[in-house]
């Protein structure tokens, strides 16, 4: 039976065993989940009764740990982020992560197809088993059937018409509840009782032929902790756990996809890989071999063959040693192998090197290898192989999950409870008492003021646990929980926040409820538990994990990462709030090192780690010269000219890696300026600041390989330690142009700025360690920067001393336009890219005009609408410069700002962000210099049939103008002039006319309804909208409050009760602009 919690479009009948979603208006808020949790090996299926075509997609199907009771159900189940499986199309989903491509037959293609007799019921949801319905039906449908079920081992299954298609996931836990998502298409779905046609499933169909490897001695053992490490190529993405490795872009990338194992092999230990996709697009395939260089110190190549050390690899028929060719034709061919083959290697005890094709011993490789050195198995996902993943023939199973960096823990760890070694600060909130010697922590009053703080720093994997002890029914909220960069011996108690979430002195990381949040701003929902439900008994700990992500654990279970891009030093903070008013530490550490010494730096660390003896040029710092220049040690892609102040990439679209000479001090802008842009290839420069000095490293191919104490501003995202930490930050830098000025900044506070033209676009990171060195990669398009950092002091004057944005603005506004501080490219460039937004607008704009035909003499004197769609070309500014792009990289790239004044008075109004704007002619009757300038600025949202009146009036008027009555317009070419109160004689008197300062609200569905067209270049279907922006003249409109009923505020400088104007006043308005936005 499924659980009454369903998604708001579902409803339900037959007991709760068929559930409905009403699919003509909405295509998701379908979720259904089962009443109660799954028991192992237990089958949960339903068949599809109902679909419609109108949407894409289909029915969706998995499990997941969450309560429905509890649940704050998702509009659809691929949203949640924690401990949740999902079966769509034909992959499989791990909270949001895909892990699996084309797995099993895809979901999208179910049908319903109606049968003409009725047949017997199969099925209990389909009898009637209420006596006196009447089987008053004449057609049933017989629909596709899916279903789901997890064995006792933990493998999550799928079902297809009956038909298991293979092993999903593993360590899915118990206690999981089924979930079905009646998605797109899928409107009507059953509950299937009777299971007994099903047929049982195979012992093991993990991979392939999974035949045991004869002569290997790991072969008996059906588990292992062997996984791929998580440090890999540039191009190789990690899934399931560790176990799975694909190559992504495959279809444009051939390399760059190298994946190690986790740990290094013991003697006779074999390691075998399936095949499970692969490509025809590339030349040669999958390269396999074993490697002495550790993962952490292995710079990954473009290809495993590039290693001229300690790598042994099998390339075709070719076995290879350190690059070069030690024999050919071996017993194999590594290009010939297809989807479905398993390979292995193993290196025995004898240090021979041997491999395994679908379990069969193919002989001696190569004999020598060093006994006394660790061998990592390695896999190069070349060519036309795209996606392994480890069998369960692989080496035996080790108890020491030290070495295993599984990535998700489905399983309880006990935390220790004697020896405790874990203690709390002495410094803490003010209704907090110590006990047990730092051990316990009471809340003596109140429900805040709770905040507790570990004694120490927390070592890297190191698990910080508390046990509730006591709660208080009187009050709501729970404990809070996280880690934070604020060193508790520096705050006086007095100054201690009330809660956790107003802690932002420094960097905090925390869970509430099920909330996961960064100084306070939300970043996660849904995550894991939620911990407003721990009762007395209940623990929960907190650990920053190597990979420098944050980890809450509920009673042992790990949650998964609830934070990436966490500090290195940091301390443990909980905050004992609402109910729980006592905890006791439960948690022990290895005290390898006196109590109260800190763990090294970051930029110590990585030093110490990369390098073999301490690099000069942090302790040389005051001694360069002034002058910023790059290094010598760069990509070997690189020529350095003009006094190493210009780096110019001179082959291929990679290897262009650069840094400076010297670090950069705090408060100062260092800047590079675009020489030349390639259009030849994609994507473009990226840039940032790295923690280490380079200067006798080897350089990666892409800046996205370095994996320690860097950070990385590329496209409009961030990235820390090559994972993204921020979206949607600043301008995209592949669209900046030639002659584009791009600077970063250290602040006092150690944060990271992007400088776009002398522009800042705010923080783009915390936490940058001292000192720091600029990192540019010339990748892509980018070919050629020079420095134009010296003696260029930071936006608004002297470097020690930078101007603040918002100061430098204020001065420099002249009637809401940013004169000296809003930037265009110079008229001699021309730009080497133009915005692929812009360009689609102007499309559809092309659809709706007719070429070379010109306006009508005086548009403001036709006395009759033309019964025509299409605009003419005349309507609009011959100058290309008077339109501009608001789209999310153009305006950041100008520097808009969000809000603007115009008119006397001065009014606000909202730039049309996301919208693409084209300058119209304007009436010449009309006193241009002085509309521009004492005339206010507004929009009004329209359909596409009222475009032609509206523009052959020049002004909004009667008919046109009523985006109240505006009906939506698909294909009829008359649509717009058919409403009887539109065409209401010329002569009335009365006209109204409604406006908006912001598009937030001219720009809904109501006002600009939606028209599908498709693109005459790419073939794909879009929606558009239209609008105009206007001139409206001071005084003649009136201020009143949104008329559509809406709750929620649309804009935060606009209130819903003054976000509407209304004129009645013929000549009050000008059209200034035709707004198209595109989805």
């Amino acid at each position: 039976m499924e659980h009454n919690r369903t998604g708001i479009g579902v409803s339900q009948t037959f007991h709760g065993r068929r559930s409905l979603r009403s699919a003509t208006d909405d295509f998701n808020h379908g979720v259904v989940l089962s009443a109660r949790p799954l028991r192992s090996n237990e089958v949960f299926q339903v068949r599809i009764d109902k679909m419609v075509d109108k949407w894409a997609g289909s029915i969706e199907i998995g499990v997941t740990t969450h309560n429905p009771a509890y649940l704050q159900l998702p509009s659809t189940m691929t949203n949640l982020r924690s401990g949740t499986w999902m079966m769509t199309g034909n992959g499989v989903m791990h909270n949001g992560t895909t892990i699996l491509d084309e797995y099993g037959h895809n979901l999208d293609r179910l049908k319903v197809s109606p049968a003409q007799e009725p047949g017997p019921p199969d099925t209990a949801g389909d009898r009637l088993r209420t006596e006196g319905r009447r089987r008053c039906f004449t057609q049933r449908v017989a629909g596709d059937t899916v279903g789901v079920v997890r064995k006792d081992d933990g493998s999550l299954h799928f079902f297809v018409n009956g038909v298991a298609q293979g092993p999903a996931a593993w360590n899915v836990p118990p206690s999981v509840y089924a979930v079905v998502d009646l998605y797109g298409q899928a409107a009507q779905a059953t509950i299937m009782d009777d299971m007994a046609d099903l047929p049982p499933l195979p012992d093991d169909v993990s991979e392939g032929n999974n035949q045991l490897s004869p002569s290997s001695p790991c072969s008996v053992v059906s588990a292992n902790d062997l996984r791929f490490h998580r440090l890999h190529g540039s191009n190789a993405v990690i899934t399931n756990g560790g176990r799975t490795a694909l190559r992504q872009n495959c279809r444009s990338e051939f390399n760059d996809a190298i994946v190690i194992s986790n740990r290094s092999l013991r003697d006779g230990e074999l390691f075998e890989i399936v095949i499970q996709k692969t490509v025809d697009r590339w030349s040669g395939s999958i390269e396999a071999g074993v490697t002495a260089i550790r993962p952490g110190e292995l710079e990954f190549p473009n290809t495993m063959t590039d290693i001229d050390y300690d790598t042994w690899m099998l390339s075709g028929t070719a076995i290879m040693q350190d690059g070069n060719t030690m024999r050919n034709n071996y017993g194999c061919d590594l290009d010939s192998l297809t989807t479905g083959s398993r390979i292995g290697m193993m290196r025995t005890a004898t240090g021979d090197l041997h491999y395994y094709i679908n379990g069969v011993d193919q002989g001696v490789a190569c004999s020598g290898l060093p006994a006394e050195k660790e061998v990592f198995a390695v896999i190069d996902l070349y060519g036309q192989c795209v996606q392994v993943a480890i069998t369960s023939s692989s080496g035996p199973l080790d108890n020491s999950l030290s070495t295993c960096n599984i990535t998700e823990k489905s399983f309880p760890i006990h935390s220790p409870v004697s020896g405790v070694a874990h203690r709390l600060h002495s410094k803490h909130g003010k209704n907090v008492m110590l006990q047990s010697e730092g051990c316990q922590a009471v809340r003596g009053g109140g429900y805040s003021h709770g905040i507790v703080f570990s004694i120490k720093e927390l070592k890297s994997d190191e698990l910080f646990e508390v046990k509730i002890d006591e709660v208080d029914e009187r009050w709501s909220g729970s404990l809070h929980i996280g880690l934070t960069t604020l060193q508790p011996a520096d705050i006086p108690c007095t100054s201690l926040s009330a809660c956790l979430l107003d802690l932002r002195t420094k960097v905090t990381w925390l869970v509430t409820g099920s909330e996961v949040r960064r100084n306070g701003t939300l970043q996660k929902q849904n995550y894991g538990c939620s911990l407003d439900r721990l009762r007395v008994g209940n623990r929960v700990g907190v650990k920053r994990c190597s990979d420098d992500s944050m980890h809450i654990l509920i009673d042992g279970e790990d949650m998964g990462p609830a934070a990436t891009a966490v500090a290195k030093n940091v301390y443990a903070v909980v905050d004992l709030y609402g109910r729980v008013t006592a905890v006791s530490v439960v948690s022990s550490t290895v005290l390898d090192e006196a109590e109260g010494t800190k763990v090294p730096s970051l930029s110590s660390e990585v030093c110490s780690e990369e390098e073999e003896e301490p690099t000069p040029c942090e302790n040389e710092a005051l001694l360069v010269p002034t002058a910023m220049q790059f290094l010598e040690n760069h990509g070997k892609n690189i020529l350095l000219s003009n006094q190493n102040r210009t780096a110019t990439r001179v082959s291929s679209y990679n290897q262009g890696l650069l840094v400076t000479n010297q670090p950069l001090p705090q408060q100062q802008l260092f800047q590079v300026q675009i020489d030349r842009l390639n259009p030849t290839w994609t994507s473009s420069l990226s840039l940032g600041v790295i923690g280490s000095c380079l200067q006798r490293s080897s350089f990666p191919s892409t800046a996205c390989c370095l994996k320690r104490s860097s950070w990385l501003l590329q496209r409009g995202c961030v990235f820390h330690n090559s994972l993204k930490i921020c979206d949607n930050y600043g301008p995209n830098l592949d669209t900046c142009p030639e002659g584009t000025v791009l600077g970063l900044l250290v602040d006092a506070n150690s944060c990271l700025h992007l400088y776009v033209n002398g522009m800042d676009q705010g923080v783009a990171a915390q936490d940058i360690p001292s000192p720091c060195f600029p990192l540019l990669d010339l990748y892509g398009q980018c070919e050629q920067v020079t420095i134009v950092t010296n003696d260029v002091p930071a936006v608004g004057g002297d470097a020690s001393n930078p101007r603040c944005q918002g100061d430098m603005e204020k001065a420099d506004m002249v009637d809401g336009i940013k004169e000296s501080v809003c930037w265009t490219p110079p008229l001699e460039v021309n730009p080497m890219k133009t915005c692929e937004y812009q360009v689609l607008c102007s499309r559809f704009k092309e659809l709706l005009t007719l070429p070379g035909q010109s306006a009508p003499p005086s548009p403001w004197q036709v006395s009759q609408p033309r019964p025509l769609l299409t605009l003419p070309d005349g309507y609009f500014s011959e100058d290309p410069k008077a339109s501009l792009c608001y789209c999310e990289s153009c305006h950041k790239l100008r520097g808009d700002e969000a809000y603007y004044k115009r008119g006397e008075p001065p009014r606000d109004y909202a730039a049309p962000f996301g919208w693409c704007c084209f300058s119209l002619r304007v009436n010449p009757r009309c006193d241009v210099a002085n509309t521009f300038k004492k005339w206010h600025m507004a929009y009004h949202g329209t359909s596409v049939g009222a475009l032609r009146r509206t523009l052959d009036q020049s002004e909004l008027v009667t008919g046109s103008v009523s985006i109240f009555s505006a009906a939506q317009t698909k294909c009829d070419m008359q649509s717009g002039y058919s409403e009887p109160e539109e065409n209401s004689a010329p002569e009335r008197e009365e006209v109204k006319v409604q406006l908006s300062p912001t598009m937030r609200y001219s720009g809904l569905d109501s006002f600009a309804p939606k028209v599908q067209f498709r693109d005459p270049r790419s073939l794909r279907s879009h929606h558009a909208q239209v609008a105009l922006q206007v001139y409206v003249r001071p005084g003649s409109y009136k201020i009143g409050a949104q008329s559509l009923g809406l709750s929620e505020a649309l804009d935060t400088r606009f209130s819903n009760s003054e976000i509407e104007w209304i004129s009645k006043e013929k000549g009050s308005t000008l059209l200034y602009g035709l707004l198209i936005r595109i989805e």
